[in-house]
């Protein structure tokens, strides 16, 4: 075992011991199913090219995925089984193509965006059909997320740098709000008031009003910040910044930078990769989910082919684990692998 495996081993082995982390594996057409108990990769399941976005359904077994594509748009999700170990469908969304983020709507149905069809659609996953498509108007919609009582969804849009909010119990488009060019990261506060956007060109993070769909603040993040993560109490905001290799930490309330926490992790490879070689020396980290405990969280760096494990009470790398090639969407599941 690698030393720094074991290091984060040692660091989850305290948790319960039916946990396990999905990771996405981009370049690989895979999800690793790693073990928190004892850091190892129990399974890895064939998923469709290009996996991007992971999401745990009610009942904390399943696990749906969005097959995003590479040269050629992806069009289908995959329904995993975590507990069992398999994968228990293929879900055909043509026409709609390139699908991306995902949130479940309650035990059968999903939002899920499609930047083909410029669109927010709700599928049925039981069933394997798209029940409603409701446009956004805007460019590349490509993450999502939803109020707490899931009636409304918040849809970022990258290429038009806007946040899309869409009333899920009418099935229409709300407003669309300019936040900053290249829109996509989301976070929306326990509470519902607030959702935080990254706008990866403007190296900036947006604070918008659920209610009055107005901009209420404006920070700072560079470079290039990709993903949004608040902490479990709500008042730390996580942000994986690509261009410079590390997770910003906020006081969600003010958007003032608390503290820096570089992934110290080298760039194993580049080429056919989402971002290439565009950001050097980077690890590229993306991916961002926190522990249930609130102690944790992990850091998918994309380019170096590692999980970063954070000590969220000290602001420090505590490990590292390890799945595939181009690591990126993570869906946590409190239940263990079947197999060896």
């Amino acid at each position: 075992m690698r030393p720094v495996l074991l290091l984060a081993a040692l660091l989850v082995s305290a948790w319960a011991s039916a946990e396990t982390l999905v990771v996405l594996n981009k370049a690989e057409a895979s999800a690793s199913l790693i073990d928190l108990a004892s850091g190892r990769e129990r399974a890895r399941l064939p998923t469709g090219v290009g996996p991007h976005e992971a999401a745990t359904a009610p009942d904390g077994r399943r696990v749906l995925v969005s097959n995003y594509g590479a040269a050629d748009p992806g069009s289908s999700l995959t329904l995993l089984d975590v507990a069992a170990a398999k994968v228990l469908k293929t879900i055909d969304l043509l026409p709609h193509t390139r699908p991306h983020g995902l949130e479940w709507v309650d035990a059968r149905r999903a939002a899920v965006t499609a930047e083909g069809s410029r669109s927010l659609l709700i599928v049925d996953v039981e069933a394997g059909a798209v029940l409603r498509v409701i446009p956004t108007e805007q460019e590349l919609s490509h993450m999502v997320v939803l109020t707490p009582d899931h009636s409304v969804a918040f849809v970022a849009n990258i290429g038009s740098g806007s946040v899309t909010a869409v009333d899920l119990e009418k099935g229409e488009r709300r407003r669309s709000i300019p936040t900053g060019a290249g829109a996509e990261g989301l976070a929306i506060s326990n509470d519902g008031s607030s959702v935080y956007v990254t706008n990866r060109v403007a190296d900036s993070v947006t604070v918008l009003d659920t209610t009055s769909l107005e901009i209420v603040r404006t920070g700072s993040s560079a470079s290039f910040p990709i993903r949004a993560r608040l902490t479990r109490d709500g008042r730390r905001l996580l942000v994986s910044n690509a261009r410079s290799g590390d997770v910003a930490v906020f006081d969600a309330a003010t958007l003032q930078e608390e503290a820096r926490i570089p992934m110290v992790a080298t760039p194993v490879a580049t080429e056919g990769r989402i971002f290439g070689g565009q950001f050097g020396e980077s690890p590229v980290p993306v991916g961002i989910l926190v522990h249930p405990d609130g102690k944790r969280a992990f850091v998918a760096n994309t380019n170096a082919d590692l999980i970063t494990v954070l000590d969220l009470e000290r602001n420090a790398v505590a490990g590292r684990l390890y799945a595939g090639k181009e690591p990126d969407g993570m869906a946590y599941a409190p239940v263990a692998p079947d197999g060896p």
